[in-house]
């Protein structure tokens, strides 16, 4: 058993009554007439793992998404993930206490993994008014980003965090100057002027970051950057953070896998926002994993329908599909890489991201007697091929398609309900 939030690394059995763990102890005696025995032998028993930054496309009015909160559910729970919070990018955006509610009450409807959402900072995402932030909060927001856009306007970025830190909840940051990305497609460099492709420069990412922590030094919002891509992004974070600022960041697993490369014959899947970018920046978020300056992993679940992927790279929609591989590829990027060990992942899987969105106050994220019974069953040496044609998400734009990986979630319980189990695993 595993549980980063208390430091606890050993072997132990675990005990569920109804919705709670009600002990956790090195040998807990069970009638197996009374009680459902799960043998993990061999196995991790972990806090189910947390997900701040997917997207499940609903509300979808006017937008072609087959992927809806039940499908990107049964993703979520598939892959380990007890948590996830939905992005504000829907149509229509989640700027008003109606809208968070909806996606509340849809995820308790389905009954999978526990689904949380985060709500806009500024109405429609247009980044020209601020939205009811304190309003989107007591409705149920765990969080507010304009994701998909990052907002531009430097005094309505000013006004969001005084509003975010007035409301004691955190913004999340997609760090995008529009005006050096306006028709890019990939990472600028010497590849997408071979390909013909506009090229999208690592200063956009960077220099929004900068202004919004130069912005935030005075005001003390809790500040997160979303999916950073450039080894410039890190150093900002590690700066802001040595400051004493409560700033984080994101790292998810095509970027800490994939670089520019993988877009070399336009191949669609590796199209992503923010790009993939070179080597050197891949090692500079596994630095910053491993120094403590990057804290979180976020999957950044995107799905899109194929024929949005199927056309010309530059048309390409952005984004890749990732709950249900991201496990085994965060292994193999920061465990089998030397970056971390389990406890160290892990813990930027589980009691991190929860306690950025304020979840680690209804226990989520960790595993305590009394507490809820949310938990992942890892086979860390469980070896499998990636398809995403067997996913439970809709979407199949996956590039990591055909690599055979190691580690899984065998089992997940979210409130004391098993709502995933692979077939390797026994119940007695």
């Amino acid at each position: 058993m595993i549980d980063p939030a208390s430091g606890l690394d050993t072997t132990s059995d675990v005990l569920i009554e109804n919705d709670r763990i009600t002990a956790i102890k090195s040998s807990i005696d069970s009638n197996p007439g009374d009680i459902n025995v799960i043998e993990a032998g061999g196995c991790i028993v972990c806090p189910g793992l947390v997900d701040i930054h997917v997207h499940f496309r609903d509300p979808h009015r006017g937008q072609v998404h087959d992927e809806t909160i039940a499908s990107g559910s049964a993703a979520a729970v598939a892959g380990g993930f007890s948590t996830v919070c939905c992005m504000p990018n829907t149509k229509p955006a989640l700027d008003t206490p109606d809208q968070i509610k909806y996606v509340l009450e849809q995820g308790l409807d389905i009954g999978l993994a526990r689904i949380h959402t985060v709500g806009c900072g500024t109405i429609g995402r247009r980044g020209e008014q601020l939205a009811p932030i304190a309003e989107l909060v007591q409705a149920g927001a765990s969080g507010i980003s304009d994701d998909g856009d990052g907002v531009a306007d430097e005094a309505m970025m000013s006004s969001v965090l005084k509003a975010v830190a007035d409301a004691d909840t955190c913004f999340m940051q997609h760090c995008q100057d529009p005006s050096t990305t306006r028709g890019a497609s990939m990472n600028a460099g010497a590849l997408a002027m071979k390909m013909g492709l506009v090229g999208w420069p690592a200063s956009a990412e960077e220099s929004m970051l900068e202004r919004d922590l130069t912005l935030n030094k005075d005001i003390g919002a809790r500040y997160h950057a979303q999916h950073l891509s450039s080894g410039g992004s890190i150093d900002l974070i590690r700066s802001a953070r040595a400051d004493g600022q409560p700033a984080t960041g994101e790292a998810s697993p095509h970027h800490l896998l994939l670089t520019e490369e993988a877009c070399a014959g336009y191949d669609t899947s590796a199209k992503m926002n923010p790009p993939l970018r070179r080597r050197e920046d891949i090692e500079a978020i596994k630095l910053g994993i491993a120094d403590g300056t990057i804290t979180i992993l976020g999957t950044d679940h995107a799905p899109h329908p194929l024929h949005t992927k199927e056309t010309d790279f530059a048309s390409a929609s952005f984004g890749i599909v990732g709950l249900e591989c991201a496990l085994p590829l965060y292994r193999k990027a920061l465990i089998d890489g030397g970056v971390v060990d389990w406890p160290g992942m892990l813990a930027m899987m589980t009691c991190n991201p929860a306690a950025l969105v304020g979840l680690d106050e209804q226990g989520i994220g960790m595993l305590r007697e009394g507490g809820p019974a949310d938990l992942t069953i890892i086979d860390p040496d469980a070896e499998w091929l990636i398809d995403p044609g067997s996913f439970r998400s809709t979407g199949r734009n996956c590039p990591f398609k055909g690599w055979n990986v190691r580690g899984r979630a065998m089992t997940t319980i979210v409130s004391g309900k098993v709502v995933y189990q692979d077939t390797r695993i026994a119940v007695a």
